[in-house]
């Protein structure tokens, strides 16, 4: 009997997560299925599911129709994400190393300080990031957006890192130090393997941040720095909403975080769940 009980527990428990993972799919699903339609099938209320398929959104939003290349700015997001990503991992894993097991003096007014970076919206910041950005002739450039992305970013990735590197175990790190191991070969020989689930669920969080991040690329950036949210903004029009072309730029759009995120899921699971170094 206790047996049963504990199959139908565990199957009920499993049709409740499918149950939701279908839950959160439905909207994505939806949008992949109206970039599929022509525009007067996606206009329709209730929407057409069952109508004709076509390729039309893809064709217009890879330019096919306006010669609009997607490519500079789809480039421009990945220079900005991957780059700021990289800086950040870079300077968050000794910050955080020296939190979690090295603390220094009175660590918990750091991380504070960290999270009350994070306190300030950033619409709040807009005006004076354009100014000094204007002043310092950096309008309309990469790299401003790879500065700010990284600034952005860090404390939020101290955090991560500091709570993944604090279940390290200290006695590894002692007798590395006993056979004379320095601070960079501690950090990339021991503590970044032990600790990869965290690094990468840090670096897909800063790196989905980073391609996703609107206000400051829409205002700081024009033709050359543009990005792909920026460039997405740019198929609403005073003509009206075209659903189809929309939902067809959005799919590509979202595509390199998706396949970011499959590629890193067993990574993303154990390091958000605190178990890779127990």
């Amino acid at each position: 009997m206790t047996s049963i009980r504990g199959s139908v527990r565990r199957g009920a428990w499993g049709i409740t997560a499918w149950a939701c993972g279908l839950l959160f799919f439905l909207p994505f699903g939806w949008m992949v299925l109206t970039s599929l339609h022509s525009e007067p099938d996606a206009a329709t209320n209730p929407p057409s599911v069952g109508a004709a398929l076509t390729l039309q959104g893809y064709r217009e939003f890879f330019g096919a129709d306006t010669g609009a290349s997607p490519w500079p700015p789809l480039v421009n997001s990945l220079t900005a994400s991957v780059t700021s990503t990289a800086l950040v991992l870079t300077l968050a894993l000794p910050a955080a190393y020296a939190l979690a097991i090295k603390p220094v003096r009175k660590w918990t007014d750091v991380l504070f300080f960290f999270l009350s970076t994070k306190m300030l919206p950033a619409v709040a910041g807009l005006l004076p990031v354009y100014l000094i950005a204007k002043n310092a002739g950096m309008l309309d450039n990469i790299w401003l957006l790879v500065v700010l992305y990284t600034s952005m970013n860090l404390p939020i990735a101290v955090w991560m890192l500091r709570s993944f590197l604090a279940e390290v175990p200290v006695e590894i790190l002692e007798a590395a130090s006993l056979d004379g191991a320095g601070l960079p070969t501690v950090l990339v020989r021991i503590v970044a393997p032990i600790a990869a689930p965290g690094i990468a669920a840090t670096a897909l969080i800063s790196f989905i941040f980073s391609w996703n991040e609107l206000l400051f690329a829409r205002v700081l950036t024009g033709v050359v720095a543009g990005t792909a949210p920026v460039f997405l903004t740019g198929f609403v029009t005073s003509q009206g909403l075209f659903l189809a072309k929309v939902c067809a730029a959005a799919v590509c759009v979202s595509l390199p975080v998706l396949v970011a995120g499959f590629a890193a899921q067993d990574k993303l699971v154990q390091g958000l769940s605190l178990g890779a170094v127990k």
